[in-house]
């Protein structure tokens, strides 16, 4: 493997490079730090990156949706709790091409994006992956 590998965080999304250590065993390497290894939550991931393609897929295909509305669909009384676990989803599925995030009418990088984002199908974007 070369250092110059890097792969997205299976809990957050974020990207992290290759590192020496992990020469061994880079395949393995899910998490970008223990942090993430430790919090791991895959079925909650799941869980929001379903609800994004479900409220996408309900939609004409130029339309977007407010991470808001996703956290409001699957807990709609602590719903601002869970904002960080869906624009982590987001990124994620913004990774895979998935869905784009907006701001304004500019297409802005998930992870860097500061303020309100909206997030609008992909050009890889099928209703039946998330």
């Amino acid at each position: 493997m070369t250092r110059a590998a890097s792969k997205a965080c299976a809990r957050c999304g974020r990207t992290f490079a290759w590192r020496k250590r992990w020469a061994a065993c880079w395949e393995q390497v899910r998490y970008c730090s223990e942090a993430c290894r430790a919090d791991r939550q895959p079925s909650v991931g799941a869980a929001y990156a379903e609800a994004i393609v479900a409220l996408l897929a309900a939609r004409v295909p130029e339309a977007s949706i407010c991470p808001s509305e996703v956290a409001r669909t699957l807990d709609p009384e602590a719903w601002r709790d869970r904002m960080a676990d869906v624009r982590a989803a987001a990124l994620r599925l913004a990774r895979a091409e998935l869905v784009v995030v907006t701001q304004g009418p500019a297409i802005v990088d998930a992870l860097t994006a500061r303020g309100p984002i909206r997030l609008r199908r992909g050009p890889r974007f099928t209703a039946s992956r998330a």
